[in-house]
C-alpha cells in the first residue's frame, strides 16, 4: 500500500449529487493506475457528463507552449472532451451548461509556471460565475512542501504561466493553491477540497509510494520535476533545455558551448556562492526536435545529490548569468510571443519580473539575487497539511 492516499483514491462514495464535469489529464490515476475517467464513470454513471483537459491535451501527447488541442468526443467513454488549451483557457458558459459540480484532478509539479494550477483557477472562476461547485482532488507536490524559492510574480507580468502572485517554487499542493485562490486572490466559487491522507510536507514524490505518470511530455521523471523550477527559465532563451532528449529539463546546452573547458569555471562559481547538493556532468547531446534540432550541443546534466540543500532556481539563474557572459552574442533572449503574451519578453514572463534578466545582464552578485527573490513565505491558513 502507498503511504499517501490521494483525493481521487478517497472519492469512493456516491454522495455527490447532480451532474459532473471532470478536469483531468494523463496523470489523473489512482494508486493502482486506473484512470479517473473510468472511476468516475463507475461512480456517477450517466451523471458524469463532460471531460475537460488542460495544456498538453487529455493524453499528454502535445509538446510545448501554444500548441493547442482540439475539442473532441471520446469514442470509448462516449463523453465530450473540452480543451482548455485551445481557443479558450477558461471554460465557457456553454461548456459548463448542465453541470452541478466540476471535479478537478491534476498532478501539479510545484512550480508557478506549470499551467495546470492556472487552468484550475480559471475553471474555478468560470464555475463561480455559474453557481457550480468545484471539488479539487488533492495530490502531492512532488518536490515537497517545505522549500520555497524565487521572487513573487509582479502583476505587470501576469500571464498564463503566472496569473497571481506566487514564488517560482511555491511549496504547495494543488488543493492548497485552490484554497489560496479563494482566500487571498478572491476567486469566488463554492469550493470543496478532498484532502490526501498520509502526505507530509517533507515528502518528495518517491516518498509517497504512488506511481509516477508523466504529467506532461517533457517531465519524464520526478528528478526532472526537482530541477524544473530552475531550468524552466531557459525556455526564455536560445539555450536548449534538453527538449528532444530523454532527460528534458535536466540538461542545458548550446552548439557553441564547450562544457569540458567551462566546467572548472562553473564549479568555482558555485563553490564561491556556497551552492551545494548537485553535480554538473559535461556532455554532448543532439536534440531530435525543438531548439537546435539535429545539431550537436555542448552542455551539462544537473545531477541532484542532496535535494534538501539543492536550490534549483538560484542555481539556474546563476548558470544563466555565466552562460550569458561566456557565449556573448551567441546567447539570445527569446522574443514574444510566449504563452499568449505578445509584449513582455518570455524570460520576464517566466520569472514574473524583468529584475532577473537585468541582474543577469549586469553580472549581478548572489546576495543581490537573494534580495530580489526574497519572499515572506505563504499564508499559513492556506496550508492543509
Amino acid at each position: 500500500m502507498p503511504k499517501v492516499i490521494t483525493g481521487l483514491d478517497k472519492l469512493r462514495s456516491n454522495s455527490i449529487k447532480g451532474n459532473i464535469g471532470y478536469l483531468c489529464h494523463a496523470a489523473s490515476v489512482d494508486q493502482n493506475l486506473n484512470h479517473g475517467i473510468a472511476l468516475l464513470k463507475e461512480l456517477f454513471g450517466k451523471r458524469f457528463k463532460k471531460i475537460f483537459s488542460p495544456q498538453h491535451g487529455l493524453f499528454g501527447d502535445l509538446q510545448d507552449n501554444m500548441i493547442e488541442s482540439d475539442h473532441f468526443f471520446h469514442p470509448y467513454y462516449q463523453l465530450p472532451v473540452y480543451s482548455l488549451y485551445s481557443d479558450t483557457r477558461k471554460p465557457t458558459s456553454d461548456m459548463l451548461e448542465g453541470l452541478d459540480h466540476i471535479i478537478i484532478d491534476l498532478q501539479d509539479v510545484g512550480t508557478r509556471v506549470y499551467t495546470y494550477i492556472w487552468s484550475m483557477i480559471l475553471a474555478m472562476e468560470a464555475a463561480g460565475e455559474k453557481g457550480i461547485e468545484v471539488i479539487v482532488l488533492d495530490r502531492p507536490n512532488p518536490i515537497g512542501g517545505i522549500q520555497v524559492e524565487g521572487n513573487i510574480l509582479k502583476p505587470k507580468f501576469s500571464s498564463f504561466v503566472g496569473l497571481y502572485p506566487l514564488p517560482m517554487r511555491h511549496g504547495m499542493t494543488i488543493g492548497e493553491i485552490a484554497k489560496m485562490a479563494a482566500s487571498e486572490w478572491e476567486v469566488k466559487c463554492e469550493l470543496r477540497i478532498v484532502e490526501m491522507e498520509g502526505w507530509e510536507r517533507k515528502m518528495y514524490f518517491g516518498d509517497t509510494g504512488l506511481p509516477w505518470v508523466i504529467p506532461s511530455p517533457n517531465l519524464a521523471t520526478p528528478e526532472a520535476a526537482t530541477i524544473y523550477p530552475g531550468t524552466v527559465i531557459f525556455e526564455g532563451t536560445n539555450m536548449s533545455e534538453g527538449r528532444g532528449t530523454t532527460r528534458s529539463l535536466e540538461i542545458i546546452g548550446h552548439p557553441k558551448l564547450d562544457p569540458f573547458s567551462f566546467l572548472e569555471h562553473l564549479n568555482s562559481v558555485f563553490k564561491k556562492d556556497r551552492l551545494e547538493g548537485f553535480i554538473l556532468r559535461p556532455l554532448i547531446f543532439k536534440p531530435t526536435f525543438q531548439k537546435h534540432k539535429d545539431i550537436n550541443c555542448g552542455g551539462f546534466q544537473i545531477h541532484v545529490t542532496d535535494r534538501t540543500v539543492f536550490e534549483p532556481w538560484i542555481v539556474s539563474v546563476i548558470f544563466c548569468r555565466e552562460l550569458y557572459s561566456y557565449l556573448g552574442d551567441h546567447f539570445i533572449w527569446k522574443q514574444p510571443p510566449y504563452e499568449y503574451e505578445f509584449h513582455n519578453m518570455p524570460f520576464d514572463i517566466l520569472n514574473g519580473t524583468d529584475d532577473i534578466r537585468i541582474w543577469v545582464e549586469n553580472g549581478g552578485e548572489i546576495d543581490e539575487l537573494r534580495t530580489i527573490a526574497r519572499n515572506d513565505g505563504l499564508p499559513k491558513d492556506c496550508l492543509l497539511y
